[in-house]
Parts: C-alpha cells; structure tokens; sequence
C-alpha cells in the first residue's frame, strides 16, 4: 500500500526577527490540516544555495581541506565549499571554489545531488559536485588564512571518520557517495 502524500500546513504569517551577513531568523505561523494552528522559528539562507566539491586527484584520492570551524572552534578536515553567487551557475560556483580553496580547477565537474541540514529549521541546500581531471590554478579567496589541502586515498575512509577532526556531514556524505560511484 502507497503512502498518501500528507497535505503541507497552510503559512499564516511570517516574520523576520533578526538579521545577520549570512542568515535571517523568522517566525512561521502555521495552521496544520488538523485545524493545529503552531509557531516555528527557521534560519532563512541566501537563494543560490552553496557548493560542497569532491576534488578527485585521481581516481583512489580525494583532496581535503583543513580549515579553522568556528563553530566547533578547532581545525577541521572537510571538503571544500561555498556559497553561489548572484547569477553564477554551480559549476562556475565549484571551480572558482576549488580554486580559492584547494589551487585546482577542474575539467571535468559532474552534478551528483543536492543535501540540506536541519530541514526542520533551516532552509539552506548544498549541492554536491564532483570535479575530475584537475589542473593547478589558484584564486585568491575570502579566507582569512591560507587553508591547507590533505590528499586522503578512498579506501581510508574508515580511518578518516575516526579522527576526531574530521565530522562535517555533508563532507562525509559526499565522500561515501563518490566512493560508490566509482566502484560501480
């Protein structure tokens, strides 16, 4: 038996709440099918969404990036990212990225998903890109320290997710599906 497709609460009213450089908090008044009228609070981000890019400097190894998180305030070893800008498109938006971040460009860019974190009160979509047949370039980037790049084979994995450095989501989740891509 098919799931019935649940009906979305009707928004009865939002409001913006606060602002920041990269978020802005608003209130949602929603009124459920039930007649269950509640308030919910999310964090709205830019409309282009971001970029996470899994450089592959050749088919067994991934290139990391080890930059300074503030929010876990400790260096951290991810996948490179960042956000779209105003009339760029994601390829364009994951070179100039991998660029900034890692001194590569990339010759061959692959679309592979898009993933979001906290769906339940943040709305912000990452799209994950695979860049193949990669070139020295580098950009200069937003970034307020040189971010240093770790070349880290596939099969290491299990050792990478055991490191206490190493606990972005997305980067994780992005790593495990190249991973099984290229095994196909």
């Amino acid at each position: 038996m098919a799931d019935k497709e649940p009906i979305k609460p009707q928004i009865i009213a939002t409001e913006t709440v606060a602002r920041t450089q990269l978020f802005r908090v608003e209130t949602v008044d929603l009124c459920f099918s039930n007649g269950v009228e509640t308030r919910y609070e999310r964090l709205r981000s830019g409309r282009h969404g971001a970029v996470l890019i899994v450089p592959l400097l050749d088919r067994e190894t991934v290139l990391l990036i080890r930059e300074y998180a503030v929010g876990t305030e400790r260096y951290e070893l991810a996948l490179p990212k960042g956000r779209v800008e105003t009339g760029e498109t994601l390829f364009a938006a994951a070179n100039r990225e991998l660029m900034e971040e890692v001194g590569y460009g990339a010759s061959r860019l692959a679309y592979l998903t898009a993933l979001t974190v906290a769906p339940g009160y943040m709305e912000h979509t990452t799209h994950i890109i695979m860049a193949e047949e990669l070139y020295e370039e580098r950009r200069p980037g937003d970034e307020p320290e040189e971010i240093g790049v770790v070349p880290w084979r596939l099969a290491e994995l299990p050792a990478l997710l055991a490191r206490e450095d190493c606990t972005e989501a997305r980067s994780i989740a992005a790593l495990f599906m190249v991973k099984e891509k290229l095994s196909l």
